[in-house]
């Protein structure tokens, strides 16, 4: 009986806070000494409304009150805010509201001034997971989402980049480039097939397309199932609270929100060079080609450059990179030349320190044939050469000039069209926020957009305080050699702290799944890089072998717990892997000492 009498009670409480906020226009749970309560009771005072309070502090069951808001709203902390029965939150989000207007559309008692309490700009991974949280936690929330068809025509459904033609669709054609070479290897093992192995791009394209076009289908149900309300249409701002939507025939609707969220992402950067747009694609247009690209030209050196002509090479085809400068700039360029060289000994041909100036149509086709001509960056020397495929990847521009933002006062940086936030992903205009690829100086990795957006929706909807979390993030390049890492590059680490306060550990090793097919001995490389001043803690790891994005998830785990070197050290390896290369690590950059291992167990 008494648990019967103790849900009574709990009852009973819940009935009288929520007669409080039903009866009053503005209800404040306070506390006398707080100076968040005072600033928001000043607020009110300065507004003219009256307000009643219940100072938790001077009531004899505060403590409990307080117990039961949390478990109303989320919210534990004080003040804790609500308008017209609706909550409005802590001291911040009581500020915020008043400097957005919407404070004043909830004392007028118009709270439903906006149709929407959140419409979601962007249907990528951020996008998604943002307005699914915030309609799980009771808000009216719109998706707006379109894809603008490429140069070729190519569009895709609901999910955004990562879902219809990057990580997903990339890393299945990477694991095809994988089998092969698992085929090679496997007669070194004792599978014997004598018929003659190749590759069908049309099998390949349909089986991913068809993967691709099931998570779209889940997307749009999950959607349904979470009630929110997804319209296939192209948003622009025209009022601080209002935007236009165009749905592909033209159609204009309008729709207001009391928040926005952009997650526009970003779309593949053209060269601006006579025939780029007409013959060449990105991207955006490889994982559906309807043919094999044949013998392709891979202008640029970013991961998506790198990634790319590594798969294509892997299906056997013939692959030239175009390099202007360096690999995979921002990256850690021991470790991109290594990933690099990797490529050039399995037959990617390298073209150093060229850029292109025009690409022409000899004959259309499919594929048909293209000749491209480029210009050395250290003299006059011209490069001419005839390709099937020519495949843009020299960087992505977010997609932020085309809805808007200029009427509504958001701040955009000019030079690449990046928005600049606060630590909780707001713009400088209070009600509009913004995640993903679209944040200036963030990581462009879906992972972190959806963290963002999962914990946006909460700070927002729920009163909850957790930030994402930007440091140490860990990431993989799906070169033909994997490259993981997470934390500092060698140089960044080197700006930061100084050579003299590092210290680098490094291995070379050969995994054993190599030995038998006798290849690639000792070209797998991992480094650590220690910070001397803080008790060799590890601000840096990388990683290039097999599997390292499954390698460095646990390692960055690690790293987020803090990881010492000594720590490392005292971590038993799992024997036979290539991981457990940083749990033996004896030699330092500085040593010059032989980092070639002699065998399994050396």
């Amino acid at each position: 009986m008494p648990p019967i009498e103790k849900d009574t009670g709990k009852n009973e409480l819940k009935s009288q806070i929520q007669q409080l906020i039903d009866s009053n226009q503005v209800m404040v749970f306070s506390k006398s000494y707080c100076p968040y309560c005072v600033k928001v009771k000043d607020l009110f005072k300065e507004l003219n409304v009256e307000c009643n309070v219940v100072e938790l502090d001077l009531i004899e069951d505060g403590t409990t009150y307080q117990e039961m808001l949390l478990e109303m709203t989320g919210q534990k902390s004080v003040p804790n805010v609500f308008i017209n029965k609706m909550h409005v939150g802590g001291c911040d989000k009581t500020m915020q509201a008043h400097e957005d207007g919407s404070l004043k559309q909830l004392l007028s008692g118009d709270a439903e001034a906006y149709e929407y309490d959140l419409i979601v700009i962007g249907g990528g991974s951020g996008g998604l997971a943002c307005s699914k949280e915030a309609a799980m936690l009771g808000k009216k929330v719109m998706v707006l989402d379109y894809v603008v068809p490429t140069p070729k025509g190519t569009t895709w459904g609901l999910g955004g980049t990562c879902v219809n033609v990057g990580c997903i669709p990339k890393k299945l054609m990477h694991q095809t480039a994988v089998l092969g070479t698992a085929m090679q290897d496997a007669r070194k093992f004792g599978w014997e097939f004598s018929e003659t192995v190749k590759h069908n791009w049309d099998t390949m394209k349909t089986a991913v397309n068809n993967y691709i076009g099931s998570l779209n289908w889940g997307y749009r149900v999950a959607l349904r199932d979470k009630s929110v309300e997804y319209i296939n249409a192209y948003a622009e701002f025209i009022e601080p609270h209002k935007v236009k939507a165009t749905n592909k025939r033209g159609k204009e609707t309008f729709y207001t929100a009391a928040k926005f969220i952009l997650a526009t992402g970003e779309r593949p950067r053209y060269l601006g060079i006579p025939g780029d747009k007409e013959y060449c694609i990105t991207s955006d247009d490889l994982f559906s080609l309807p043919h094999s690209p044949g013998k392709t030209l891979v202008i640029g050196a970013s991961y998506v450059a790198l990634e790319c002509g590594g798969f294509l090479a892997g299906l056997g085809l013939d692959v030239t990179v175009m390099v202007r400068s360096i690999l995979l700039r921002g990256f850690d360029q021991d470790m991109a030349n290594r990933a690099g060289e990797h490529m050039e000994e399995h037959g990617v041909k390298f073209l150093r320190k060229y850029v292109p100036v025009k690409v022409e149509e000899l004959e259309a086709g499919t594929p048909g044939r293209l000749k491209v001509t480029a210009k050395s960056t250290e003299s006059d020397e011209i490069f001419e050469g005839e390709y099937n495929t020519v495949l843009i990847a020299v960087g992505r521009d977010a997609c932020t000039d085309k809805v808007g933002l200029d009427k509504i006062g958001v701040k955009v940086n000019p030079k690449n069209g990046k928005i600049p936030v606060n630590d909780e992903e707001q713009t400088n205009v209070p009600h509009v926020y913004a995640i993903g690829d679209i944040l200036e100086g963030k990581w462009e990795l879906t992972p972190v957009a959806i963290q963002a957006g999962k914990l946006l929706a909460r700070r927002l909807y729920k009163g909850a305080t957790l930030k994402c979390d930007y440091i140490n993030v860990p990431t993989t390049v799906f070169t033909p050699m994997e490259y993981g890492s997470c934390g500092l590059s060698e140089e960044k680490a080197t700006e930061l702290y100084g050579q003299d306060n590092l210290e680098v550990y490094h291995s070379l090793f050969w995994p054993l799944e190599f030995t038998v097919p006798g290849r690639d001995n000792n070209r797998c490389y991992g480094k650590i890089i220690c910070n001397k001043l803080d008790n060799d803690r590890v601000i840096g790891f990388h990683y290039l072998g097999p599997n390292a994005g499954e390698v460095t998830q646990g390692f960055g785990v690690a790293m987020k717990c803090g990881a010492t070197k000594e720590q490392l050290d005292g971590t038993i390896g799992i024997h036979p892997t290539c991981a457990e290369i940083f749990t033996t690590m004896d030699v330092t950059k500085n040593s010059g000492g032989d980092i070639n291992q002699a065998g399994c167990c050396g």
